[in-house]
């Protein structure tokens, strides 16, 4: 899973000590409306994002979901009234095509499809949890944040395990692989996100986490033997060189181009 985009955002909100009780409690019934109910997003998010991964493959589910800061920008431009750059729209676009590559039958019998419809899903409400999480940000720390909603989330999704067999969890193996994807893929991946960005620009931060689908793809084929098709490693390549456009063009409008004209006006 990827990290949430209110641990990059509001990482400097974390400076100040978050562990007095005034920072833990919601300051309105309004805010704690809005915790839980981000939590009970989040909780669908979940679902969706690991429903398309077992319905399709790795790569389809998580090049799906990919799409995220495309419906992060839209709904920006709907709800906040933020205008939309050439390049965001561009970018909407090209990703149109890329879709269009991983998805082999308009009909979501076909599992690919189903796969990709949920990745879709699971990258619209990740949308709506950025974009909400940023306003929440304002107010509260972003580990605050997560804890509310982790915690929401795991209290709605826990029901379900009186209509699941619990015996795969007597399996050794089994709770190991729980243990690491709880512990250091979800726990461990966004506390060093966090600290990462005390280093590196966020715009860096952002483009390293776009490689996800990447390093995702090449996990599935080293672990589960997965090998994506040419026509969805084509699509995935449309649909990332789209996200990477407006990276681009922000990496350019805010570094290169001011060191450029500094050294112009040197001369």
């Amino acid at each position: 899973m990827p990290p949430p985009a209110h641990l990059a955002r509001d990482s400097r909100s974390c400076r100040s000590p978050c562990s007095s009780s005034a920072a833990l409690r919601p300051r309105s019934r309004r805010d704690l409306a809005v915790l839980v109910l981000q939590g009970v997003l989040l909780a669908g998010h979940w679902t969706a994002f690991f429903a398309a991964i077992n319905a399709s493959s790795v790569a389809v589910g998580v090049l799906a979901f990919s799409t995220f800061p495309l419906f992060t920008a839209a709904i920006e431009a709907l709800v906040l009234k933020q205008r939309l750059s050439r390049v965001q729209l561009a970018a909407a676009l090209l990703t149109l095509p890329g879709i269009y590559l991983l998805v082999p039958a308009l009909s979501l019998r076909d599992p690919t499809t189903l796969g990709v419809a949920l990745g879709l899903l699971a990258g619209a409400s990740f949308a709506v949890l950025s974009v909400v999480n940023r306003w929440l940000g304002r107010a509260y720390p972003s580990l605050v944040i997560s804890a509310y909603q982790d915690v929401t989330a795991a209290l709605v999704l826990a029901p379900a395990l009186f209509f699941y067999s619990l015996a795969p969890l007597t399996s050794p193996r089994v709770l190991l692989i729980l243990l690491v994807l709880g512990l250091f893929c979800t726990a461990l991946a966004h506390t060093l996100f966090v600290q990462g960005l005390r280093f590196v620009s966020a715009q860096l931060a952002s483009l390293i986490a776009n490689f996800e689908p990447v390093w995702a793809i090449l996990f599935a084929f080293l672990l589960l033997g997965e090998v994506p098709s040419p026509r969805i490693l084509l699509g995935g390549a449309i649909i990332l060189g789209a996200l990477l456009l407006p990276l681009t063009s922000a990496v350019w409008s805010r570094v290169l181009r001011p060191r450029e004209a500094s050294q112009h006006a040197r001369r």
